[in-house]
């Protein structure tokens, strides 16, 4: 009999062990997201709807974007400009050097399809074409475009030209230009043109089929891909935008001075599948109402915001109807402004946002969570039938 107590001791404190090692990983688990190892000097991910950032590596470092720049040359051209225009193409534009789209002097093309020929084949012609059309002169473009940035929120972005060919005093950062891409996949005529894999060109020194050169739209496609941008220069380094969707999340990667295509690729894919793997959109519905000194607040749209599988977030409402949304670590993930919907009539201290806590709870976690609820009932019948044995 005491052996049999011995082995039912032995049995417990082992299983004990094995539960509180299981619990103990689950626990850091959830608080330990292991986040990819990144090479390219400078490097970003965030979410496009939200803008949170996911991770970062040197984002605020000035860099050199080299044909990055191409995308605020687009966006600019689209907001600014008239897609219907017809441009005539200057010496300058003829004679740039680099990527073209084989523009010859004096040839009349729509703006629209300079655009799309700037975006899918990177052509600096186009660009040159581009600017001068809108703004007369490259200078003039170039300070017409830091305006409008930094009218975008762009803070430490200054360029000189329209197409990325290096200049020293040609710079902006990987956060800047994650700004102007969110901004930019905003506008539906850009989403298409950003995302288009091949373009048929006929120009009138050049009559072929452009095809985008990132290669996960094309050569090895990523699931989810929903448009990207190259560059280089020597001075830059391979530099690479991406941007996906799946399901609700949707985001943008920004990697700046590889060195080389398989680096800027593999870092690409690495912090896409960290983002797809580990983040999720919660929504805060039309209509939902926060109580707070006597005024009621309500959401005026559905409201998204970004979270991590894990985290466990808090609601707080201001007395200025200002929702902000913290995780654990008390880090404000994302803020709204309410609308003061009325005044209420009881005496209520913020009713739905007081210690108001939701866990972001993954799949895996709540596979775990079953598991150790079966343990705990296979513990329970074995020793009911090492009871029952015994007492025969």
């Amino acid at each position: 009999m005491a052996i049999n107590n011995k082995r039912k001791i032995g049995i417990t404190f082992i299983i004990i062990i094995i539960i509180t090692a299981f619990l103990n990983s689950i626990a850091y688990a959830e608080s330990n997201i292991e986040k990819p190892s990144i090479q390219s000097e400078s490097a970003i991910l965030i979410e496009e709807k939200t803008g949170r950032t996911l991770y970062e590596k040197n984002p605020d470092q000035l860099m050199n974007p080299a044909s990055l720049t191409k995308i605020a040359t687009a966006i600019y051209a689209i907001e600014e400009g008239n897609l219907e225009d017809i441009v005539t193409v200057s010496k300058n534009a003829r004679e740039v050097e680099g990527t073209r789209v084989y523009l010859d002097e004096g040839e009349k093309v729509p703006l629209k399809k300079l655009i799309q020929g700037l975006l899918i084949n990177s052509g600096n012609d186009a660009a040159i074409a581009i600017a001068e059309h809108l703004d007369g002169t490259v200078d003039k473009f170039a300070v017409n475009l830091n305006q409008y940035l930094k009218e975008i929120g762009l803070q430490n972005t200054n360029f000189v030209n329209p197409h990325g060919l290096y200049q020293v005093e040609h710079k902006t950062t990987a956060r800047d230009l994650a700004k102007i891409t969110q901004h930019a996949m905003k506008n539906e005529i850009f989403r298409e043109m950003f995302g288009a894999i091949e373009l048929k060109w006929d120009g009138e020194s050049w009559d072929t089929t452009l095809y985008t050169h990132h290669k996960l739209m094309r050569e090895i496609p990523y699931q989810g891909i929903t448009g990207g941008k190259t560059g280089y220069v020597d001075e830059s380094g391979i530099t690479l935008i991406t941007t996906a969707t799946r399901g609700d999340l949707s985001v943008i990667v920004v990697t700046l001075n590889a060195q080389n295509d398989d680096v800027a690729y593999q870092d690409t894919v690495n912090l896409l599948d960290y983002a797809f793997s580990n983040f999720k959109i919660m929504n805060i519905e039309k209509g939902t109402s926060y109580e707070i000194n006597n005024a009621e607040y309500k959401t005026d749209e559905t409201l998204k915001f970004t979270v991590s599988n894990n985290e466990t977030i808090k609601y707080n409402v201001s007395n200025e109807g200002i929702l902000e949304i913290k995780n654990e670590n008390q880090e404000v993930i994302a803020s709204f402004q309410l609308i003061n919907d009325k005044e209420s009539k009881g005496n209520v201290n913020a009713v739905k946002t007081k210690d108001s806590e939701i866990e972001s709870v993954d799949s895996k976690n709540f596979i775990n969570l079953i598991l150790v609820v079966f343990l705990f009932i296979s513990l329970f019948f074995y020793f009911f039938k090492t009871r029952i044995v015994n007492s025969k």
